[in-house]
């Protein structure tokens, strides 16, 4: 029976899984994200021990990555806020280590692959997944493909417009400040009020705030790419009531001008905290 090796490289972790085609995770594994060097060392070893022949390898990492075909790096990540992390080959040590098939995507990008095959959007012909935690991106499936530009889609550096109550706040993105990234964030979060959005009353400012926020985002993503599904992941919108505020903003922002209510189209991960494994399976089935 086939057997696939799982990666999903988070900024904080990395999760590892061993998984059929059918997506039955058999075993799984955590790792801290410290150095390009441990992290890979360590899964390259727990991958002999638990997987020593795999039919193909998955990865769906944090970026941005080198994903141009035919490029020298591709499979590197490139300049990035990690430390230690720019310029890091992430496939070449799997690829030299297993003999067998090696791929990468984005970790959205692969949730939104999972999603779209399995989960929320299974179905629905697009999807739109975008994950808001320690930072904030996203990738939009149509017909089964994912766009992709010159590089992969960086969705969580739009630019949004300013909350009334927001204006003194520069913004935590190291890059642009003040983009989505840079307002709606887990840091920025942190930043302005000292702790994460869950820890926050539902009737405190700040979690009106952020709501907004999202909610424009998700106007924005319907007024350019009016996706059947927009999946709403991330360690932010674990919030409890976060997804519901989000839609009301998203249905305020929109006037009703789309073809999508975001009563409906709006939506939480169906595969719960499985969308980056599974994405990292959806890679590897495609090779």
């Amino acid at each position: 029976m086939a057997q696939y090796g799982l990666i999903e490289a988070g900024g904080t972790k990395v999760l590892l899984g061993v998984s059929d085609a059918a997506g039955a995770i058999s075993a799984r594994h955590r790792i801290a994200t410290t150095t390009p060097e441990e992290v890979i060392g360590a899964a390259i070893g727990w991958f002999h021990e638990n997987l020593p022949h795999p039919t193909a390898i998955g990865i769906a990492s944090f970026g941005p990555l080198d994903l141009s075909p035919g490029s020298e790096t591709w499979g590197h990540i490139r300049h990035t806020t990690k430390l230690g992390w720019s310029g890091a080959d992430v496939v070449g040590p799997f690829s030299r280590a297993f003999a067998c098939p090696v791929g990468i995507e984005t970790d959205v990008n692969g949730a939104a692959l999972a999603e779209a095959r399995w989960g929320a959007g299974a179905g629905s012909g697009s999807l739109l997944y975008l994950t808001i935690g320690t930072g904030v991106g996203g990738g939009f499936v149509s017909d089964g493909r994912l766009l992709h530009g010159l590089s992969h889609p960086e969705m969580g550096h739009i630019r949004v417009p300013r909350h009334a109550d927001d204006a003194q706040f520069a913004g935590v993105c190291p890059f642009h400040g003040d983009c989505l990234e840079g307002l709606a964030s887990g840091p920025a979060v942190i930043a302005r009020w000292g702790c994460s959005l869950s820890e926050l009353p539902q009737e405190h400012a700040g979690a009106a705030m952020i709501g907004w926020y999202l909610g424009q985002a998700v106007c924005s993503f319907q007024a350019v790419m009016d996706p059947a599904r927009i999946v709403l992941g991330g360690g932010v919108m674990a919030t409890p009531w976060l997804l519901d505020m989000v839609k009301a903003e998203a249905a305020t922002a929109g006037g009703g001008y789309f073809v999508g209510d975001p009563a409906a189209v709006v939506v939480g991960p169906g595969l719960g905290s499985d969308s980056g494994l599974l994405g990292a399976l959806a890679v590897a089935l495609a090779l």
